[in-house]
């Protein structure tokens, strides 16, 4: 314990630091396809132990991307490499909601299709990769959230009478209306009345400084839906479906209703896509195959991944449990990674005003 505290950081020479420059810039993947080196304004490289430590920022949520590029240094150098990330993200769109810097709306047209669990371990994803991640449930009529997250008897306090304070779940900050009311009272609400109480929910809650805030909206694409669309400050959405024709079908409204609002659709997920057999691996289409890809197609916008029907991710909703506590390292939290790199990598790129995907405004003085 002592060697660690009294350890002495040594620079390392400019060849090394040439070494760690040129992997950065090089690294090509779906989310880094013009390098890392890009998108950085923060390399140090010391070594520390035997070990080099490389501190770097990045403008999303993908920690783990920068595995493979610390596996190729480390065999490169002969000694451990591990980077340390600091995250630099920014606001893609101006808000008044305090703390929170962009918004994300998960959404289905119908329900049945995952969309809470899938707002869930989405939101534990990306705290994996690194963010800093809140979930405000928007289902007033039946919020689910609570439970989800293993907090289904907590209440929110308030320390000046006006606002309240999230509840938290491993890091996860939450809000909604099941913390405060039971549900079969919020059941009986009219449109307005479960409009207001939302609007309430998101401006009055004393988020802490969070990366992204996820906001588990209530299926349909109805008046209410279309009401938060348009009164949330939200920088882009996700729309949940599964690949079955009907649930394409609403899931087709839900991207027309962004599409109407002026939201950016950052893609799909399709859940429950296929059924992967225990004992032989046989994958099962269950309810089609390839539907929320065709959709994403169609309307020019990702597909952010495919989600198997997986009894683990039913039994820990069912019973609030982490599921990347239970099976960490498992397909299934690997795709749930892959959906929440997927949806920051989307944001940063199609709308942050520093993404080296903006087209830039050269200014051409006449003589």
């Amino acid at each position: 314990m002592l060697s660690k505290l009294f350890a002495k950081k040594s620079p390392l020479n400019e060849s090394e630091l040439l070494v760690i420059d040129e992997a950065l810039d090089k690294h090509r993947t779906s989310l880094f396809p013009y390098g890392i080196l890009t998108l950085t304004n923060k390399v140090e490289a010391y070594q520390l132990n035997n070990k080099i430590i490389v501190e770097i920022s990045l403008p999303f949520a993908a920690l783990s991307d920068l595995d493979m590029v610390a596996g190729s240094l480390s065999n490169e150098f002969g000694k451990p490499l591990s980077f340390e990330c600091e995250l630099a993200i920014r606001p893609v769109r101006e808000h008044g909601i305090n703390n929170v810097k962009n918004i994300v709306a998960i959404a289905s047209g119908k329900g049945g299709v995952g969309k809470s669990t899938t707002t869930v371990n989405i939101a534990r994803a990306l705290q994996l990769e690194g963010a800093r991640v809140g979930i405000l449930d928007a289902d007033i009529y039946g919020p689910s959230i609570p439970a989800m997250l293993g907090k289904p008897n907590e209440k929110p306090v308030s320390s000046d009478g006006k606002t309240m304070s999230p509840i938290d779940a491993d890091g996860i900050t939450s809000m909604s209306i099941g913390y405060l009311v039971p549900d079969s009272d919020a059941a009986v609400w009219r449109g307005p009345m479960a409009s207001s109480a939302f609007n309430q929910l998101l401006n009055e809650t004393e988020w802490p400084q969070l990366d992204y805030l996820l906001i588990d909206m209530p299926p349909g694409t109805g008046d209410i839906q279309l009401t938060l669309s348009q009164k949330v400050p939200v920088a882009g959405a996700v729309v949940v479906t599964t690949p079955q024709d009907i649930a394409l079908a609403d899931a087709q409204k839900g991207i027309a209703m962004f599409d109407k609002v002026k939201v950016p659709v950052l893609g799909v997920v399709e859940n429950m896509s296929y059924h992967v057999c225990e004992k032989c691996g046989h994958q099962a289409h269950l309810f089609g195959q390839d539907g929320g890809k065709d959709i994403a197609e169609l309307n020019n916008v990702n597909l952010l991944g495919q989600l198997p029907l997986n009894i683990q991710v039913r039994q820990d909703a069912d019973l609030g449990d982490n599921l990347f506590d239970d099976i960490s390292n498992s397909d299934i939290c690997g795709q749930y990674r892959k959906i929440a790199r997927n949806i920051a990598s989307t944001l940063f790129y199609s709308l942050d005003i520093n993404s080296p995907s903006t087209p830039k405004v050269v200014r051409s003085d006449s003589e």
